[in-house]
């Protein structure tokens, strides 16, 4: 009885380890498409900041600094959108990573409740016998 009970206590916690090492994975996953959007829209705006400031650096008189105005005006909105697009994509995917994880736990619940009501299904039918 005691070797049954160990090897029902071994499997399950293998499968639990199981599965952390899947939540964790799926996780980290996650994690790195969202710093990858996050760095390329670093990037992006980094290029568009310094192309803008090289061009403040160029204007001599006032109509070049009211080009520079309205440029400003138009770096601003399309920096905003752009943030806007990266958040609605960072949100996406992490929604699915939401979804995989609780997908793995109900796996998880599932199993765990089939280990606990399998030996009480066989000692039924033992005791029926």
């Amino acid at each position: 009885m005691t070797q049954q009970i160990n090897n029902q206590i071994f499997a399950f916690t293998k499968q639990l380890t199981d599965n952390a090492f899947k939540a964790h994975s799926m996780a980290l996953k996650g994690l790195e498409s969202v710093a990858e959007l996050q760095l390329k829209a670093l990037e992006q705006q980094a290029k568009v900041s310094a192309e803008f400031i090289a061009e403040a650096m160029e204007a001599r008189d006032v109509n070049g600094l009211r080009g520079l105005w309205e440029k400003g005006a138009t770096l601003n909105r399309d920096n905003a959108e752009r943030t806007v697009a990266v958040s609605q994509e960072i949100i996406s995917i992490t929604q699915k990573t939401a979804e995989s994880l609780s997908a793995l736990v109900q796996e998880q619940q599932q199993a765990a409740n089939e280990a606990v009501t399998a030996p009480v299904a066989a000692a039924k039918k033992a005791a029926a016998k």
